[in-house]
């Protein structure tokens, strides 16, 4: 499904839980395509400014991880600042396989996996979070099922990292699990 919001075209993809990657019982992931231009010379600073705009931070720079992977305990932001990455999400079974470039950002809910497959040599990546998630990382199956109930619990961000209140995760996401404090 796609939707579009000041040229911005969002894709919007919901996995199910595979017995290792638990996915989000509710909530797809989101990615905004060319959600943003990023700047010549510190191409992060673009995303890093967008997400903060918006109220998401902990922000930091990097690829992302080779291996199947998912957080219990936040929502992902994941800019595309230069290059760009095939990775995949919702887990190795269950999955999808997507393309992401330079000014793309996946909002990704807690407990969707994700995986680098293929990158570009100057991909890089700025990741970030909404206020008051903290930050895990879990790639065992033996964390499953403990994990399913940490994810039913992170509300809904208060912001969508593109678009702020009014759009994005704010509309997909409305009255699909609890909200923000």
């Amino acid at each position: 499904m796609s939707s579009s919001h000041d040229n911005h075209t969002t894709e919007r993809f919901g996995f199910a839980d595979d017995g290792v990657i638990p996915n989000h019982p509710s909530f797809e992931l989101l990615v905004h395509r060319a959600a943003f231009a990023p700047e010549p010379g510190e191409p992060a600073v673009s995303a890093e400014q967008l997400f903060g705009a918006n109220g998401w931070g902990g922000f930091w720079r990097d690829g992302i991880y080779p291996f199947h992977h998912y957080h219990s305990t936040c929502h992902e932001a994941l800019g595309v600042a230069q290059g760009w990455a095939e990775v995949r999400f919702g887990g190795e079974s269950g999955g999808r396989t997507l393309r992401l470039e330079a000014g793309d950002v996946a909002v990704v809910p807690a407990g969707t996996g994700h995986c680098r497959v293929a990158a570009s040599e100057d991909f890089q990546v700025v990741g970030a979070y909404p206020p008051d998630q903290p930050f895990d990382l879990i790639r065992d199956a033996g964390d499953h099922d403990a994990a399913v109930e940490r994810i039913k619990a992170v509300p809904t961000p208060a912001t969508d990292p593109v678009f702020g209140p009014d759009g994005g995760l704010r509309t997909a996401w409305t009255g699909l699990a609890r909200p923000a404090a």
